[in-house]
């Protein structure tokens, strides 16, 4: 079982990059790692990189409700 967690990756999966970050922020069910944020905010909606990001984006659930 100690094998089992000696493969596994630091930090948590980014929805834009898709890489293993340790440091960025949740967003409903999903991560967007520092770097990502950062860019994500300075991209103009001009900028083929943009729609990229929605893409990446559209993978974001919203949690369900239950009152």
């Amino acid at each position: 079982m100690s094998s089992l967690f000696a493969h596994s990756q630091p930090g948590e999966s980014c929805v834009i990059c898709e890489e293993f970050k340790e440091k960025g922020i949740h967003l409903y069910t999903v991560f967007i790692c520092t770097e990502c944020e950062k860019e994500l905010i300075h991209t103009e909606t001009n900028h083929p990189k943009y729609k990229y990001f929605l893409k990446q984006l559209k993978k974001i659930t919203t949690p369900e409700i239950f009152s």
